[in-house]
């Protein structure tokens, strides 16, 4: 691998907090590019717009995604401003490029029925599980929080007297997010029924190590068909997003649920205004006589 691209993820992990999972990407990303440029003659960082321009139109002629096309130019771009902060070059080859159009996509929803379904579901599991999945979906639906917070959580996150918590989200920024009553009680309810000795609140077969992606996604999808709804819908993403949803149904601002979310920009929350005017659309068409082609509209 380059030694500047080393010197890039490195700065990704020191000054970014930057997760595995996203090292893992850029590398992958930086990679494929740097097999690209080497072909036309050109190191990874040194690649002039010419080659940037030609990789980029090499993804769509592969027929690749636009949002996977967008992945690649964030990598590039952010791995070009790296070397000319650093004075490793004098301009940025990516600054002409223009971004793949992403379709605009809403969330996938839960109702708040379906909801309730789910956390019926993990208080009628037995043991262990049954106090993970009660604690997880109680914390996940009240907190909005991402599956990797919540299973980085330190086992005294809780207690019977504290109202909130603070988080450390994505680039190790922290936020401070309240407890319900509910969440705090299945917390600690899991602690109880998990190893002392362990120091997060959400334990893997290790205690040594928190509880991975891969066994809570497998619980929640178990839980899922035991509420009677289909485990493709059900994820801690699906889940953030019927937090924000509700929310916002409920009438709370967007500029709450950006704080409470832990997002930078408030245009990231505003795909949900979006979810509201697409929900209340459909009870216009449903419910409308002018809509149905009811009375009203015969007697036009």
């Amino acid at each position: 691998m380059d030694a500047r691209m080393d010197a890039f993820l490195e700065m990704l992990v020191v000054e970014r907090g930057a997760a595995r999972n996203t090292i893992l990407s850029y590398s992958q990303d930086l990679t494929e590019f740097g097999a690209f440029a080497a072909a036309r003659g050109q190191a990874v960082s040194a690649a002039d717009a010419d080659t940037c321009q030609a990789f980029m139109a090499s993804l769509h002629a592969r027929g690749l995604s636009a949002r996977t096309a967008a992945r690649r130019l964030s990598a590039l771009r952010q791995f070009h401003l790296f070397l000319l902060r650093e004075g490793a070059r004098p301009d940025d080859p990516t600054s002409q490029l223009d971004a793949p159009k992403l379709p605009q996509t809403l969330p996938k929803l839960l109702s708040e029925q379906e909801v309730d379904a789910l956390l019926d579901a993990a208080r009628r599991r037995d043991g262990r599980s049954g106090a993970l999945a009660q604690a997880a979906l109680e914390i996940l639906y009240a907190t909005g929080m991402r599956v990797s917070e919540l299973l980085a959580l330190p086992r005294e996150a809780f207690s019977r007297d504290r109202q909130a918590m603070i988080i450390k989200g994505k680039g190790n920024k922290e936020r401070l997010v309240p407890l319900s009553t509910r969440a705090r009680e299945a917390a600690i309810a899991l602690q109880a029924a998990t190893d002392v000795r362990s120091r997060y609140l959400f334990p893997g077969r290790d205690p040594r190590r928190p509880l991975t992606r891969q066994a809570f996604f497998l619980l929640l999808k178990q839980v899922a068909l035991d509420a009677g709804i289909d485990p493709e819908r059900v994820s801690p993403h699906v889940l953030r997003h019927a937090f924000a949803s509700h929310m916002l149904a409920r009438g709370a601002d967007l500029r709450s649920l950006q704080m409470l979310l832990g997002h930078a920009d408030i245009s990231t929350v505003q795909i949900y205004t979006h979810v509201q005017t697409e929900r209340l659309r459909r009870i216009v068409e449903t419910h409308h006589p002018l809509a149905r082609g009811g009375k009203m509209a015969e007697e036009e």
